[in-house]
């Protein structure tokens, strides 16, 4: 079950090598999406994990990477998701997350949490002794690989650039016009494609919700015109 929290944490954000602003995280939980509080005034920078297809944030103090199309952040034992980099985001159960992202090494989370101490840097963390023996036996075989066939990484959605502090989209619905116009990058990763389809479902059914909702009301109101 996932445990609520409120945590007020600060962010220090590097927007280039030669200037610095701060960011303000806050920890806390909200449906249908999930505000984990990153708060970034700009696109963060990203740099490849080195034999991954993965990227994090190494100017960030906190566990961000990006990941087949998706921002990945985890914070409080949990993994969250996003297909912008300043969310929203959703929680993702500890069994959908993607190999690659249990695969990143130790030495790339910017806040490790403190089990993983004393763990490999260049291996990845030992989920399965935190997670327990149901997650290692439904997940059997997510840490063996051959590193010479991983994928290439996914283009990062650089075109977000342009949308910082403000400008920022807020809406989910106008974040995938401007994904869709803009990106246009298909996830390889099934369980990634699963993450997208599942959202946009969502997204879909609350749209369709809101528009029966507005449709009954004019119904009502046209039947209390014609009493």
């Amino acid at each position: 079950m996932l445990k609520i929290r409120n945590v007020i944490l600060v962010l220090g954000v590097l927007m280039s090598p030669l200037a610095a602003s701060a960011a303000q995280v806050s920890i806390g939980v909200r449906t249908p999406n999930v505000s984990i509080g990153i708060n970034l005034p700009a696109y963060p920078q990203l740099v490849r994990v080195p034999g991954y297809p993965v990227y994090y944030a190494p100017q960030l103090n906190v566990n961000y990477f990006f990941y087949d199309g998706l921002y990945w952040v985890f914070h409080g034992d949990n993994w969250y998701a996003s297909s912008w980099y300043n969310g929203p985001w959703w929680f993702v159960d500890s069994y959908a997350v993607p190999v690659y992202i249990l695969r990143i090494p130790v030495r790339y989370y910017r806040q490790p949490p403190p089990y993983f101490r004393g763990w490999r840097p260049d291996a990845p963390p030992r989920w399965h002794e935190n997670w327990g023996r149901d997650w290692e036996q439904r997940r059997s075989g997510w840490d063996q690989w051959d590193r010479r066939a991983s994928p290439p990484p996914a283009p990062l959605p650089s075109y977000q650039r342009q949308y910082s502090r403000d400008q920022y989209p807020r809406q989910v619905e106008r974040q995938r016009e401007l994904q869709q116009e803009r990106y246009r990058y298909q996830p390889g990763d099934p369980v990634v494609r699963q993450h997208y389809q599942e959202r946009y479902q969502q997204q879909d059914q609350r749209r369709d919700q809101r528009g029966q909702r507005g449709r009954d009301q004019d119904q009502r109101r046209d039947r209390d015109r014609n009493r």
